[in-house]
Protein backbone atom coordinates (compact mmCIF):
# COMPACT_ATOMS: atom_id res chain seq x y z
CA UNK A 1 0.00 0.00 0.00
CA UNK A 2 1.29 3.69 -0.69
CA UNK A 3 1.53 5.55 2.22
CA UNK A 4 -0.39 9.47 1.53
CA UNK A 5 0.66 12.44 3.51
CA UNK A 6 -2.07 13.15 5.26
CA UNK A 7 -3.43 15.48 8.38
CA UNK A 8 -4.40 12.73 11.25
CA UNK A 9 -6.98 14.17 13.53
CA UNK A 10 -7.28 11.46 16.21
CA UNK A 11 -3.71 12.17 17.59
CA UNK A 12 -3.57 16.39 16.90
CA UNK A 13 -2.78 18.94 18.83
CA UNK A 14 -3.21 22.05 16.61
CA UNK A 15 -3.95 20.78 13.29
CA UNK A 16 -2.70 17.92 12.74
CA UNK A 17 -0.17 18.49 10.88
CA UNK A 18 2.84 17.18 13.20
CA UNK A 19 1.31 13.88 13.55
CA UNK A 20 0.66 13.66 9.80
CA UNK A 21 4.64 14.23 9.02
CA UNK A 22 5.68 11.92 12.04
CA UNK A 23 3.13 9.06 10.69
CA UNK A 24 4.26 9.81 7.30
CA UNK A 25 8.02 9.67 7.72
CA UNK A 26 7.35 6.88 10.65
CA UNK A 27 9.27 8.86 13.60
CA UNK A 28 8.09 10.41 16.99
CA UNK A 29 5.44 12.55 16.73
CA UNK A 30 7.06 14.16 19.72
CA UNK A 31 10.24 14.91 17.82
CA UNK A 32 8.35 16.98 14.76
CA UNK A 33 6.18 18.85 17.15
CA UNK A 34 9.64 19.88 18.87
CA UNK A 35 11.43 20.36 15.66
CA UNK A 36 8.32 22.62 14.48
CA UNK A 37 8.91 24.74 18.18
CA UNK A 38 12.54 24.57 17.37
CA UNK A 39 12.26 26.64 14.07
CA UNK A 40 9.08 29.02 15.46
CA UNK A 41 11.95 30.96 17.02
CA UNK A 42 14.60 30.65 14.31
CA UNK A 43 14.72 34.00 12.51
CA UNK A 44 13.14 32.77 9.15
CA UNK A 45 9.27 32.47 9.17
CA UNK A 46 8.25 28.78 10.13
CA UNK A 47 4.90 29.58 10.67
CA UNK A 48 4.18 29.89 7.11
CA UNK A 49 5.35 26.24 5.57
CA UNK A 50 2.91 24.95 8.64
CA UNK A 51 -0.19 27.15 7.81
CA UNK A 52 0.85 26.08 4.06
CA UNK A 53 0.77 22.39 5.09
CA UNK A 54 -2.33 22.79 7.28
CA UNK A 55 -4.04 23.71 4.31
CA UNK A 56 -2.72 21.25 1.76
CA UNK A 57 -2.69 18.35 3.36
CA UNK A 58 -5.41 16.72 3.18
CA UNK A 59 -7.50 15.22 6.35
CA UNK A 60 -6.79 11.20 6.84
CA UNK A 61 -10.23 9.75 6.82
CA UNK A 62 -10.38 7.35 10.04
CA UNK A 63 -12.87 4.63 10.75
CA UNK A 64 -15.33 5.12 13.65
CA UNK A 65 -15.65 3.04 16.47
CA UNK A 66 -19.44 2.30 17.60
CA UNK A 67 -20.22 0.67 20.17
CA UNK A 68 -23.79 -0.81 20.61
CA UNK A 69 -24.72 -2.27 23.60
Amino acid sequence: MKKKLERLNSTKMIGGVASGLADYFDIDVTLVRVLFLVAFFAPIPSIIPYIAFWIAMPVKQEPHNIVVN
